[in-house]
């Protein structure tokens, strides 16, 4: 184990604000371990952290099998350190009329973003609660307030992950882990926008998408959070944003 070290586990470690959240802990000192389904897709994430002088490890896990779960979680505690902060990071935005979704991509959809987060949080919860500190932060969306037409299943997952957020924050605050909810509304500054939405893109120049390494500065703002003063809520969009 890595003497003195503090690791974050970013579950769901993408190009963009995973990533982004995993190199800002890794500035302050923290070992990321970021996963995703495929290890390989995390190596040129491990490799910028490793060269920005941080430590990163990559994990190959699916985090809708509960297995897969304990052992990742058992994995890092006992070669690597406590996980001090948590981040839950998986979406499932595939935009569908309710009258052509499949029963299928329903619960698919429900299972990543909302079930997974369920059985990550709780492995590392039952890790936090014996040392009684850590922080858990949950990746929401406007969805988890509201559902838009076409967005049926995105919504119930997101509706679901940020009641799940709440019930912990309630149980768990009194045992000094401080759980939060983080609604992110707005496109991102990622590839996917750039080809897919190049209108939308555009607006970068006038601070119109968000811009991943910014969001992330909220997720260590709110671990680093004094408990006199913990957040569970915090919105981020951009001021062009309708809301």
């Amino acid at each position: 184990m890595t003497q003195n070290k503090k690791v974050v586990l970013v579950v769901g470690a993408g190009d963009a604000t995973g990533g982004a959240i995993a190199k800002r802990f890794a500035r302050e000192g923290y070992i990321a371990c970021v996963t995703r389904r495929s290890a390989d897709k995390l190596q040129p994430l491990v490799d910028e952290i490793r060269a920005a002088g941080g430590e990163a490890h990559g994990f190959a896990s699916d985090a809708r099998k509960e297995e897969e779960v304990v052992e990742l979680v058992e994995q890092i505690e006992s070669t690597l350190g406590p996980i001090e902060a948590f981040v839950f990071n998986i979406g499932a935005n595939v935009p569908c009329s309710i009258l052509e979704e499949t029963a299928r991509k329903y619960f698919k959809i429900w299972e990543m973003a909302c079930f997974a987060g369920f059985l990550t949080s709780q492995a590392v919860a039952r890790r936090m609660v014996t040392r009684e500190r850590g922080t858990i932060l949950f990746t929401g969306a406007t969805a988890g307030l509201r559902g838009a037409a076409g967005f049926a299943a995105f919504a119930g997952a997101k509706h679901g992950i940020r009641a799940l957020a709440q019930s912990m924050a309630r149980e768990l605050g009194p045992r000094n882990i401080h759980v939060a909810h983080v609604v992110v509304d707005g496109a991102i500054d990622t590839a996917f926008i750039r080809d897919t939405f190049p209108e939308r893109y555009a607006l970068k120049d006038e601070d119109g998408i968000l811009d991943p390494a910014h969001i992330a500065d909220s997720y260590w703002f709110l671990h680093a959070q004094p408990r006199d003063a913990w957040t569970f809520e915090l919105d981020l969009r951009p001021w062009m944003e309708r809301w």
